[in-house]
């Protein structure tokens, strides 16, 4: 299982972006039972961003509630995170993450970082 990220870049504060995740080599005995966001910043740890389940229930850190959107395409297979108002303290590595479900067992993988840099 591959999670290819994408959508990073340098914007001003109070700008946009939207990341995207494509996850791809997902076997048909597997499912996907989450998609997420996390970010972390120089010298900070990971933290949750957004997360999304297989039944459209979603969560948001405090810091980008009302800002930040999760969705996903599930044809696709990707997962989207559109990012309104940017801070500069919203500058971080971007990780989109996956839990599939199979066989029973839950399975999580990451996709590699995408940089987002908020310039004030």
């Amino acid at each position: 299982v591959q999670l290819q990220a994408s959508g990073g870049g340098l914007v001003q504060a109070g700008g946009s972006l939207r990341l995207s995740c494509a996850a791809s080599g997902i076997s048909d005995i597997f499912s996907i039972n989450t998609l997420a966001w996390y970010r972390q910043a120089p010298g900070k740890q990971r933290e949750l961003v957004a997360r999304i389940t297989s039944d459209g229930s979603t969560n948001y850190a405090d810091s980008v509630k009302g800002r930040f959107t999760i969705s996903t395409d599930n044809a696709k297979n990707t997962v989207y995170l559109r990012m309104n108002s940017l801070k500069p303290q919203d500058s971080a590595d971007y990780y989109c993450h996956a839990v599939l479900m199979g066989g029973g067992y839950d399975y999580d993988y990451w996709g590699q970082g995408t940089q987002v840099t908020v310039s004030s």
